[in-house]
């Protein structure tokens, strides 16, 4: 497990693990991401014409989490947030997840959400499943919600369930919108599930197993494809 928060500058997010540190932030990141080879990048390059715009609507944090990540019943048609998150096993049998993020509007300078976050942001565990989450950072951090997915797959919920038992215990306990996705090791066979939740306006997924294409964006929402040569 490697991951990195609270810096700028760098154009790819995941470092190869050659520290034995689970997570490094600042100044410390930024000397390992050029001791590594990884080019700093000028962070003009980093900021898009949308995010600038996005800034301007949104000048106060309070109002960035009222338009982007609302609970359904209150969020625009549309959003802006830009999570990219995987869950994924191996030949192996090995589960890992990954979680990057474009921060959200508004924020203090210093603020670090929940995807570098170990159990936030992203869980993995060879014996559970691998789940990775997008949306609220604050609430998603206040209730450990990648873990508590995983917590709730120990028990022997299925991938589906535990997804939307977690989104509902964090909505009900500390509010805040979130979505999650999530690999299950499954029965004794090591057998996958799929699962997806949220409860954002809404939220693109996409699987891929057993020769098939699975992807949607709005709640409720399934295009199956099946994949040639695979």
């Amino acid at each position: 497990t490697f991951l990195v928060g609270g810096f700028i500058g760098c154009s790819f997010p995941l470092f190869p693990r050659e520290t034995s540190h689970c997570l490094l932030t600042s100044t410390g990141a930024r000397e390992f991401m050029e001791s590594q080879g990884i080019a700093a990048v000028p962070t003009t390059e980093l900021v898009t014409d949308r995010a600038r715009l996005e800034l301007e609507q949104h000048r106060e944090f309070a109002s960035t989490l009222k338009h982007l990540v609302a609970p359904r019943s209150f969020a625009p048609s549309s959003s802006d947030c830009d999570t990219v998150g995987a869950v994924a096993m191996d030949a192996n049998g090995n589960l890992a997840a990954a979680t990057s993020t474009g921060g959200i509007t508004a924020k203090m300078p210093g603020r670090v959400g929940d995807s570098p976050i170990i159990g936030s942001g992203a869980y993995a565990d060879n014996t559970v499943g691998a789940v990775s989450t997008t949306g609220f950072g604050e609430s998603i951090m206040k209730v450990c919600l990648a873990r508590r997915v995983g917590e709730l797959l120990e028990k022997g919920e299925t991938a589906q369930e535990a997804a939307q038992h977690a989104l509902d215990f964090m909505s009900r306990r500390v509010g805040g919108a979130a979505g999650v996705i999530v690999l299950s090791r499954g029965g004794d066979g090591g057998t996958c599930q799929v699962g997806h939740h949220f409860i954002t306006e809404n939220m693109a997924w996409a699987a891929i197993g057993g020769g098939q294409l699975r992807w949607g964006l709005d709640p409720g929402q399934e295009n199956r494809e099946i994949l040639a040569d695979v």
